[in-house]
């Protein structure tokens, strides 16, 4: 609990380490992704992540790391070599939690049998499968270098390998989609079982070639038709809402995401990673790496090139816009708990959410009502 006098108990603490290098850059990412050609420097990015490490060391508090996600990117082009020497690096200066969620992103079209195989004996025991559609016009579409058969392949490859733990990665709002083309989609990927789905709308963000050259996508009638579709198949087919854009079988939430979305720590390492840590004095930040990997390669020293503080006036907001985008919301004592400010602090705009059939009762969590009009909710934070 953090109060006046600092803090008592730091939140939970995960672990965000970023791979930047991808294959061929698709046109709607607006990650930090960069496409490469040839030998990956596996060797050289080890150095200067664990170099990262010593410099935030002090960031951790001696806290166990609870949960890792490797995302890109494309973590799965690096070799199962280089997470088992990261691992046993890692473990030279942190403790991890005996039951951590590692989770590693992979993308059909870089992986193969012998490759899971090897993820999952340096220790991961997670994947996050970026799949996007099964149609082959979609794949075209949004430029990813596998097809429809590629997709199959990898989960089952993540199968056999032992990965009874994963997510499948699902677009929808694609250029000329349905609602019945969306809920194929849905059910090619719930054929598999996975315990976890990601479903997520296409948004056409700044610095993408989506954004300069946009395709045509449906109207807001039909991309209300595809997700009253999708969600319909996703609830018959026993998977539940934990997240706006998040479906998890009983118990099978990513632990990751939920230490996000209920204002937990991260520390964050590689190339344009982001990272949130509370320090003991109470005082909340938020850092960012340096973006281009030749540069994070070479530089010596701190490899951060930025962070923030989040100011006390702030800080109802940050919370806010992460545990409001769970479904079943947070405890009200959790906002004190992470934020250091007593309830009475934002009590009037909770009176007012509730009057408003916005907000529940008892609970910070939305009514059906708050969460479709989520951003004008937050609003009243600002």
């Amino acid at each position: 609990m953090i109060n006046a006098s600092g803090v008592t108990a730091l939140p939970p603490l995960s672990l965000y380490i970023h791979v930047p290098w991808c294959v061929r850059k698709c046109p709607y990412c607006d990650f930090n992704s960069h496409t490469f050609t040839g030998d990956l420097p596996e060797t050289a990015y080890l150095d200067a992540i664990m170099e990262d490490l010593r410099h935030d060391l002090d960031l951790i508090g001696g806290r166990p790391v609870q949960t890792v996600f490797i995302g890109g990117g494309t973590p799965s082009l690096m070799s199962p070599e280089f997470y088992h020497r990261l691992f046993a690096r890692l473990a030279e200066h942190l403790s991890f939690a005996p039951d951590a969620e590692i989770t590693l992103e992979a993308n059909p079209g870089t992986v193969e049998q012998q490759r899971f195989d090897g993820f999952r004996a340096a220790g991961i025991n997670r994947l996050s499968i970026g799949i996007q559609s099964f149609a082959p016009e979609n794949l075209k579409n949004l430029g990813r270098i596998h097809d429809d058969r590629a997709a199959h392949r990898a989960i089952d490859a993540a199968l056999k390998a032992g990965f009874n733990n994963f997510n499948l990665d699902l677009m929808h709002g694609l250029p000329g989609q349905t609602p019945a083309s969306a809920v194929a989609d849905l059910e090619l990927a719930l054929a598999w079982k996975p315990p976890h789905i990601s479903w997520y709308q296409l948004t056409l963000e700044p610095n993408t070639e989506f954004y300069s050259r946009p395709p045509v996508l449906p109207d807001d009638e039909r991309l209300w038709s595809i997700f009253e579709a999708g969600a319909e198949t996703l609830g018959n087919a026993g998977m539940s809402a934990y997240e706006v854009s998040a479906w998890s079988q009983p118990g099978k939430a990513s632990h990751h995401n939920l230490n996000y979305w209920t204002f937990g720590d991260y520390l964050a390492l590689g190339a344009g990673a982001h990272g949130k840590i509370t320090r003991p004095s109470g005082e909340v930040i938020r850092y960012w790496k340096t973006r281009q990997p030749d540069a994070y390669l070479r530089r010596i020293g701190s490899r951060t090139s930025g962070s923030q503080i989040i100011e006390p006036e702030e800080m109802a907001l940050e919370f806010m816009m992460n545990a409001l985008r769970l479904n079943e919301g947070v405890e009200e004592r959790l906002f004190t708990e992470r934020t250091g400010l007593p309830l009475t602090q934002v009590a009037a705009i909770l009176t007012g959410l509730r009057k408003d059939q916005l907000l529940q009762p008892g609970r910070l969590q939305t009514t059906d009502l708050g969460q479709r009009y989520l951003n004008s909710l937050l609003e009243r934070f600002l």
